[in-house]
């Protein structure tokens, strides 16, 4: 075998000392496996297989005695050893100086850093504009597995996140829901469905399923970067094309690509990465669920889906507003993860943020505010053509569930926010009432999105504003958290 240097574990308590040394565990570790990868492109045959590891840390405390906090993360569940691995720490040196931070001051322990037990894949380990396949023959392919280690699906299932892991006899507890492979695995996979990088991503994120809403972020981020006052520093888009406030120091990078991928990605960068991602997810509860699979392990504060609905009531208008406070899930892309059992609740803060936005940019109160938001559940199937199943099979089951509305996404997003512990919300419009005859037509559609489109958007900008005011340590709810939770947010 073929490794780096060993370098035996360290104790550290303070936490940016911590984070310097994963962070030169990682690069060394990383460069051992670029060094062999090139040579072996070159033709240079490996005397042995090359491996390196993933950095860890590990905390081991013998007392259930913490320090009081009043955030809902930052500490271990009792005594006990408990370790996670770690992966690229130039994106996430903030997120794990904080979660280091907390379990120095919540349990006044030593946290413990060194070489983890998984290896790191070998295309894992390339910079960002790095292709090894095409450059290999079909005989290196055929011996790269041999060589190196390869991605292994069987260590990034989601067990932790989903409540199901359980460690053996003498290994630690978990401290965070995603080991390092998992991780990467999601940053290469937010790469390729985005269209960009994923350090450009923000703690806040929109979802849309309408290009609509994409056109209008994107008239607004360029605006934004026009003026030099403007809160955000940078707009980037598909193609990592960044183009920076005026009077900034940054410079213009990027070059857009020849077609968007599946679900572009916009990015209005903030500082503290505390600006506004939108993604356009397109149509369908797959779609949702991949990409909040991938985005989840950035830790985000909130995702907050923005879409069109049906609307389900006879009292409602075309461009009405809908805040989800429930969910029927007829989507079944998670039904093995997150049982139908499990209930997705409203979380207060996004509610109150949300209506607040509402009223903020439509200058409507008390009960005028009533006439055009209405609370309720938000029914999410699968069947984009639920209208032509038999009568009254879908629309009892609405009627059973009080329903308000329907659309293919929501309840995906949020049961994949509730699982994964990312505070969620929903605000839909309604562009159809096919239960009493509106359906969508061209004509009425181009109305209503000129009518609403605008709107809608301000109104999710108008509540990320109020969540960023709030603080992160509000959004993440304790009614997120199991009762033996690991620390790590």
């Amino acid at each position: 075998m073929i490794e780096a240097p060993f370098t035996p574990r360290q104790s550290f308590s303070d936490a940016t000392a911590a984070l310097a040394h994963v962070q030169a565990l990682y690069q060394a570790q990383v460069g051992h496996l670029r060094h062999h990868l090139q040579a072996f492109v070159a033709g240079q045959m490996p005397a042995a297989r090359v491996r390196a590891w993933y950095p860890s840390v590990r905390l081991v405390t013998d007392t259930v005695a913490r320090a009081e906090s009043p955030l809902s993360f930052g500490f271990v569940a009792g005594p006990g050893a408990y370790e996670t691995t770690l992966t690229r720490p130039d994106v996430f040196a903030g997120y794990y100086r904080e979660q280091f931070d907390l379990l120095l001051r919540n349990h006044g322990v030593a946290l413990e850093v060194g070489l983890g037990n998984q290896p790191i894949p070998v295309h894992f380990s390339l910079a960002d504009n790095d292709h090894v396949e095409g450059s290999l023959s079909a005989q290196q392919r055929g011996r790269l597995r041999d060589l190196f280690d390869l991605p292994d699906l069987a260590a990034m299932d989601d067990g932790i996140a989903n409540g199901t892991h359980e460690p053996g006899p003498r290994e630690p507890w978990p401290l965070a829901f995603f080991t390092a492979p998992r991780v990467d695995y999601s940053l290469q996979r937010l790469r390729h469905y985005t269209g960009t990088l994923p350090e450009h991503f923000q703690n806040f994120v929109l979802f849309t399923n309408y290009q609509f809403y994409v056109d209008e972020f994107i008239r607004l981020g360029h605006e934004l970067m026009s003026d030099p006052g403007s809160p955000y520093e940078a707009f980037v888009e598909p193609g990592n094309v960044l183009t920076p406030r005026a009077g900034s120091a940054l410079a213009s990078s990027g070059q857009a690509p020849p077609r968007l991928p599946q679900m572009p990605a916009y990015h209005l960068k903030r500082g503290e990465n505390s600006g506004i991602t939108l993604v356009n997810i397109g149509v369908g509860p797959a779609n949702a669920k991949n990409i909040t699979d991938h985005i989840a392990v950035l830790r985000p504060h909130a995702w907050i889906m923005l879409g069109h609905c049906a609307g389900l009531r006879n009292s409602q208008q075309l461009g009405d507003y809908v805040l989800a406070h429930g969910y029927v899930r007829e989507d079944h892309v998670l039904d093995e993860e997150l049982p139908l059992w499990v209930p997705i609740p409203p979380l207060a803060e996004i509610q109150v943020a949300l209506e607040q936005a509402v009223a903020d940019v439509t200058q409507l109160s008390g009960q005028a505010l009533k006439t055009i938001l209405r609370t309720g559940t938000v029914a999410s199937t699968d069947n984009r053509n639920w209208e032509l199943l038999p009568h009254p099979g879908p629309e009892r089951r609405f009627s059973q569930s009080r329903a308000v509305a329907l659309d293919m996404e929501s309840a995906t997003i949020a049961a994949n926010g509730f699982r994964f512990r990312v505070p969620y919300g929903t605000l839909l419009c309604v562009s159809d009432k096919p239960l009493h005859g509106e359906i969508k037509l061209p004509g009425m559609a181009n109305h209503f999105y000129r009518e609403r489109v605008d709107q809608h958007l301000r109104i999710g900008l108008r509540a990320v504003e109020l969540l960023r005011q709030a603080g992160a340590g509000s959004l993440h709810s304790r009614k997120l958290r199991a009762f033996a939770e690991v620390a790590f947010q």
